[in-house]
């Protein structure tokens, strides 16, 4: 009996300190891993939606840009780090959908060692071609790939980028063959595609929305199922023939598993209120990036849809990083 009486009040202590514990929390400023160099896209919208949620709440968010290997560094060690609230990580498409496929030996399992906290934008990417080139529409290259395949190339940021699965997404829907061409970022491929040296590339929006703009680029068609507001007259890839094709990368914090759910829950609802706000609504807009929201549980389905389909394109293309 009494042995039964001690582990019935460990029991309720352990709730009870649990309980305080969230309540509590937080009592120290909370780390933000950025997987990627600051001033890139991922770095603007990590340090916008934490400084919302700061001003409305009073937290403190510190940000810590933690670059390599695809974004790699930055997640592992979020996932190895202490499940006690403290430390968070901007996680996208690429390190948490795609790298699980591209990597031969990837040091975390997106699934296992890290729990979602909110989704919160995606943002459609765009194919472009420069000004002089003799492709005015998706239809002129694919008929032109048709016509001559492999001859025609298409520009990515790199190997196993979502750019580059995109691309090749795209070729197997519409059943033709480019030639890839990967770069080590966007400047030179901007450079070369708007030269003529590459036909394509495909890109985030803003990184090729000034080109565009002052009509060095042309937009010959947007991944995601709806319009960009940036570019309102440069069709969907569904809407230039090919329905239901729907390419996004999308951004969200996660957690190290085993992170109590009432701290995940606490940030999950700041989050979601900082969201609604027009100002950091613009904010994202800016950045070609469209806010989202919901529950962890809703970003988790996201993360296992995204792997199975992402994992599949890789399989597909069969490029892999050692």
């Amino acid at each position: 009996m009494q042995a039964s009486r001690r582990f019935l009040l460990a029991a309720i202590g352990s709730t009870f300190c649990m309980g305080a514990f969230a309540q509590a929390w937080p009592s120290k400023a909370i780390r933000v891993v950025v997987p990627f160099p600051p001033g890139g896209g991922t770095d603007i919208i990590a340090r916008e939606t934490t400084q919302k949620v700061a001003a409305a709440t009073g937290w403190t968010f510190v940000i810590d840009n933690k670059p390599g290997a695809g974004g790699n560094l930055g997640v592992d060690a979020v996932a190895k780090a202490p499940a006690d609230g403290y430390t968070i990580v901007l996680g996208q498409t690429s390190n948490i959908a795609i790298n699980p496929s591209l990597y031969t030996k990837l040091p975390y399992d997106p699934q296992k060692d890290l729990v979602p906290i909110v989704l919160i934008a995606n943002a459609p990417l765009v194919m472009v071609t420069g000004t002089n080139s003799p492709l005015k529409t998706l239809s002129d290259a694919v008929n032109a790939a048709k016509a001559k395949p492999g001859q025609v190339n298409f520009a990515s940021p790199g190997n196993g980028t979502v750019a580059h699965l995109t691309g090749e997404k795209f070729q197997k829907t519409a059943g033709i063959r480019f030639t890839h061409v990967p770069y080590k970022g966007a400047n030179q491929a901007l450079t070369d595609v708007i030269s003529g040296q590459v036909q394509l590339y495909v890109s985030s929006v803003p990184s090729v929305l000034q080109q565009i703009r002052t009509g060095k680029l042309r937009a010959l068609a947007v991944t995601s199922d709806k319009r960009v507001d940036d570019l309102p007259q440069t069709p969907t890839v569904g809407e230039a023939g090919y329905k239901g094709f729907d390419a996004v990368t999308w951004f969200g914090f996660l957690a190290p598993a085993g992170t109590p759910k009432d701290v995940v829950a606490k940030l999950n609802a700041e989050f979601n209120k900082a969201l609604q706000q027009p100002e950091l609504k613009k904010r994202l807009g800016d950045e070609g990036a469209d806010p989202l929201g919901g529950t962890p549980e809703q970003f988790a389905q996201v993360i296992r849809d995204d792997i199975a389909r992402w994992g599949k394109i890789v399989k597909e293309s069969g490029v892999h990083v050692d």
